[in-house]
């Protein structure tokens, strides 16, 4: 017999090569830092069955002899589970930055961490929101004969009206005819099952996730920045993860849409590009900003292509004319194409205003309208409601000039009409009557394509920090709680710190206060 062969001198097959590149990854690190950002995931999750936007109602706690999770001492216990898996995530993600930024990670390693950090989410019950619950209701309408741009979920009782919020249960639907039909598809498959439901529906914002893991390399391409910076900042952001995955928001499809629509205008794909933006628009209204700014891109395109065949200046008017009467036939095609298929009008354009409802301190009409109504109690009494209609209104007209200036002033090239959607959109968050934490990751997808220095990097993990942490897991808002804030306001500074810095509170016996290296402008298509 001959000798039994070396079992270690035996040809790698595929699968063990990759089994041997994962285990030199986690023995690094950035492997670290993953594994650490997936605990704080299952963290997430198990303090969700208890912490989370949970069901009013939930037999399978009951069953499982878990209720206790949802009161007192089990309340606290799974609140505080929540938060350590939420400051794990933001530790990992900022330790993974400090890397990345200096070169240390691949694209492909960062693609790779995604599916660890969202895994545990998506078996989670909905996370510091109740709006999914509102999706599946607003879907149950149309699946029912209603319409939902006409209907509140009150018309329609049952389950699923059980554990919609109280302030939307006669707020007609403000999103797209594509996301109606979406839900309709959802509830027409899993019935009034609450669970099944939040689970396809959090499944069918995957594609949306995907587009961006796709999309925000490719911008960061375009503007001259590093596509595994801006990866790691727009996808890998627990603000993004766990809200919008985790928080199961239409957001993740909206701007994943919107992203993918304006990486394929910038590679000149012009008309696949602004189909895609439409149905974005489809979705959520939001993502229609971009498409003005669209037209400028694919005029910088066409006046380039023109200069080369012909020296003869191309008209610009004649121009114009062309690219925005033909994004306009995309668009209205896809739009009218979508409504027809839901049976519903354009009713959603009007129930925009439903998010009125909405008041705190993230928009400045609120902001400036808390401040009047403080200062005036010194002298009187002067009530918010009235003063909060007028600092709408006023911030509504900055806003409309703002949009109509910016739209107008970056328009001479690729870089800049993409900066000035990133103009419109913070625009919008900071004077719309209302806003929400997650509304952040519509600029946030377009910041991170641009070649940015370590400061605003460390601003921008700062403010994510800051804005995942001020709602309490329910969905409740924390802002109005003074510990809750200056909690949040401490952990933001201390994240924002160690982007640069390895403990910038000096807890550790030897402290490495080697800074990270500058983020310096890449070379167009630098991975």
């Amino acid at each position: 017999m001959g000798e039994e062969p070396d079992l270690m001198s035996r040809p790698r097959t595929p699968f063990t090569t990759r089994l041997a590149q994962v285990g030199v990854f986690a023995r690094t690190p950035e492997g670290h830092a993953a594994v650490l950002g997936m605990i704080g995931s299952f963290m997430i999750m198990f303090g969700g069955f208890g912490a989370g936007s949970v069901r009013r109602q939930d037999p399978l706690l009951e069953t499982a002899h878990l209720s206790w999770l949802r009161f007192g001492h089990g309340l606290v216990l799974s609140t505080l589970t929540v938060w350590i898996g939420v400051i794990l995530m933001i530790t990992a993600w900022v330790r993974l930055g400090r890397t990345t930024i200096g070169g240390g990670v691949s694209l492909n390693e960062l693609r790779a961490i995604i599916p660890m950090w969202i895994g545990p989410l998506l078996l989670s019950v909905p996370m510091f929101s109740r709006d999914a619950y509102s999706y599946l209701a607003q879907g149950a309408l149309l699946r029912d004969g209603f319409d939902p741009y006409k209907d509140g979920p009150v018309v329609n009782p049952g389950i699923l009206l059980d554990n919609v919020s109280n302030v939307w249960t006669t707020t007609t639907a403000p999103y797209g005819p594509i996301f109606l039909m979406l839900g309709r598809g959802i509830t027409s498959l899993t019935g009034d099952n609450v669970v099944a439901g939040t689970i396809v529906l959090r499944l069918a914002m995957l594609p949306g996730l995907a587009l961006m893991m796709w999309a925000v390399p490719h911008i960061a391409r375009h503007l001259g920045g590093k596509p595994a910076v801006a990866l790691w900042l727009a996808v890998l952001n627990p603000l993004v993860l766990i809200h919008l995955i985790g928080g199961v928001h239409n957001e993740m499809l909206m701007v994943g849409l919107m992203a993918a629509g304006i990486a394929m205008v910038l590679e000149r794909h012009h008309v696949a590009g602004i189909a895609v933006v439409a149905i974005g628009v489809g979705i959520k209204a939001t993502a229609g900003i971009a498409l003005p700014f669209l037209v400028w891109i694919w005029m910088v395109h066409e006046r380039e292509k023109r200069a080369q065949d012909s020296d003869a200046k191309p008209n610009d008017i004649v121009l114009f004319g062309k690219t925005a009467g033909a994004g306009v036939g995309v668009f209205a095609v896809i739009f009218v194409a979508a409504s027809a298929l839901a049976g519903v009008g354009i009713g959603w354009l009007t129930a925009l205003s439903g998010s009125a409802k909405i008041i705190n301190w993230l928009s400045l009409p609120t902001i400036m309208a808390h401040l009047i109504t403080v200062g005036a109690s010194l002298f009187g009494d002067l009530s918010l409601p009235p003063v909060l209609k007028v600092t709408r209104l006023i911030c509504a007209i900055a806003l409309l000039l703002i949009l109509c200036w910016t739209w107008w002033r970056f328009r001479r090239s690729e870089k800049e009409a993409v900066l000035g959607i990133l103009i419109a959109f913070i625009a919008i968050v900071i004077l719309s009557p209302a806003a929400l934490p997650w509304y952040y990751s519509w600029p946030l997808a377009l910041a991170a394509g641009f070649a940015l220095s370590t400061t605003t990097l460390m601003i921008l993990v700062g403010l994510s920090t800051w804005l995942m942490l001020v709602f309490q897991p329910d969905g409740s808002i924390g802002l109005y709680t003074f510990p809750h804030v200056a909690a949040a306001t401490f952990a933001a500074v201390v994240a924002a710190m160690s982007l640069r810095t390895v403990d910038p509170l000096r807890l550790r016996a030897s402290n490495d206060d080697t800074p990270v290296p500058k983020v310096t402008q890449a070379a167009p298509g630098a991975a």
